[in-house]
């Protein structure tokens, strides 16, 4: 900090107990400013930023080599002070509360520059070791022939509002049979769930049919795991880690039992991120028979984790400070429903060759929010990718990420600056 700016800072207006903000809600702030003397300024400004970002190093050797990408998903300036305007209008000037333009000198002391943005639709916030996602407000001071002097605030987001797919609330359904090495006789597995798409904290339910055939007393066991990608440079790297683990009763030998088992979505989970370019987060179920002395036969199942239907703060967005979101007082602030083509390919949407049991082992469930807010604009990833999972793979073979899932609508840059 120079002698002559004594401070500078952004701080934003928490709007609700956890201090997070979501989809539609507005941003309000303030840029403090300090100096102890007269100031002339070339330009006050606050942004307002959202990106993605990963790096990870691997080693080949004696050779490291850094992976590193990024993705900016948007950012806006709007300026209190702007000299020398090069591009005519292109700046948004914001002016002071009696609707006057802000002065571009400052007498010494402390001064309020308060600022108001539109949070648009986007994936959340989220951190690891190797990646986040983050939004940020930032300020900057400019002033001639001096370092310019920049203050920054991060702020919690995450999404309220999403599209629904019908695809996400269809039952999943597979199959396993498996002859027992070393045992007369074999067993076999059919499981279901209600759906993909589950909000946070509600109850995921798995409904196991097995029969044991064989000569060993068999347990089935449920998993469900995060599994988080990273991409830059063409690399890939994956961490995986078990959430909720459960396990069913004993199922005797040359027996056959129904097991209903519902396991419960932690409502502190990051909901899925699904079409980053850099960054994704899925969830998996995996249901498998403990045999003993025997590999044991498993199925998966994608898990989709949507956001609850409301954020306590969350406001009906109007006037949007992205543009596409500009919708009139009173109107619906979600994007119309993406529609997926009638003429999309067999196993588009689910595993190759599979069709769904014409009779559902659970009846239609009900929903307490609208179904049509998740539909994908298309998809055209390889089939299986979000289907019931059939695959009895290893997870080296598990269905490539999401990518082309469009779980939040993409909005204009409006700026080229990071």
């Amino acid at each position: 900090m120079s002698l002559t700016v004594k401070n500078i800072s952004v701080i934003y207006t928490p709007i609700n107990e956890t201090n997070i903000f979501t989809s539609g809600d507005f941003i309000s702030g303030q840029v403090l400013l300090d100096v102890v003397k007269d100031t002339q300024m070339q330009s006050l400004s606050v942004k307002i930023k959202g990106k993605a970002q990963v790096s990870w190093s691997e080693h080949y050797g004696k050779t490291t080599v850094v992976y590193s990408d990024k993705e900016k998903y948007y950012s806006m300036e709007r300026f209190f002070v702007l000299e020398n305007k090069t591009n005519g209008n292109d700046h948004e000037m914001l002016k002071d509360p009696s609707g006057q333009p802000y002065s571009s000198v400052v007498a010494p002391g402390h001064h309020v520059y308060p600022f108001t943005f539109q949070l648009p639709l986007h994936a959340p916030t989220f951190k690891c070791a190797i990646g986040k996602i983050a939004y940020t407000l930032e300020t900057k001071l400019s002033r001639s022939m001096r370092v310019s002097s920049k203050a920054k605030a991060e702020f919690h987001y995450v999404s309220s509002h999403v599209v629904s797919s019908p695809e996400l609330m269809v039952p999943q359904y597979g199959s396993k049979d498996k002859k027992i090495k070393l045992s007369s006789g074999n067993v076999s597995m059919d499981i279901s769930t209600e759906k993909m798409g589950y909000y946070l904290g509600e109850g995921l339910k798995v409904l196991t049919e097995v029969q044991n055939n064989s000569s060993r007393a068999i347990k089935p066991k449920y998993c469900l795991y995060e599994k988080h990608s990273f991409f830059a440079k063409g690399r890939r790297k994956i961490h995986k880690h078990d959430l909720v683990k459960e396990e069913g009763e004993t199922i005797e030998p040359h027996s056959k039992n129904k097991v209903t088992k519902v396991l419960s979505i932690p409502p502190s989970l990051t909901i899925s991120i699904l079409n980053c370019k850099v960054i994704n987060v899925e969830y998996r179920l995996r249901v498998y028979l403990d045999v003993p002395f025997a590999s044991d036969p498993e199925i998966k199942f994608p898990v989709v984790v949507l956001p609850l239907q409301s954020v306590p703060g969350a406001k009906s967005a109007t006037n949007s400070d992205f543009g596409v979101w500009n919708q009139p007082p009173g109107g619906n602030v979600n994007p119309s429903p993406l529609h997926v083509p009638p003429s999309a390919p067999p196993g588009q949407f689910g595993a190759s060759g599979y069709h769904r049991p014409p009779l559902s082992p659970f009846p239609a469930p009900a929903f307490p929010g609208p179904l049509d807010q998740f539909a994908p604009p298309s998809y055209v990833g390889p089939p299986g990718q979000f289907g019931p999972s059939v695959s009895h793979q290893s997870d080296s073979s598990d269905p490539p990420p999401y990518q082309e899932y469009q779980l939040y609508p993409q909005l204009p840059d409006h700026s080229k600056k990071s």
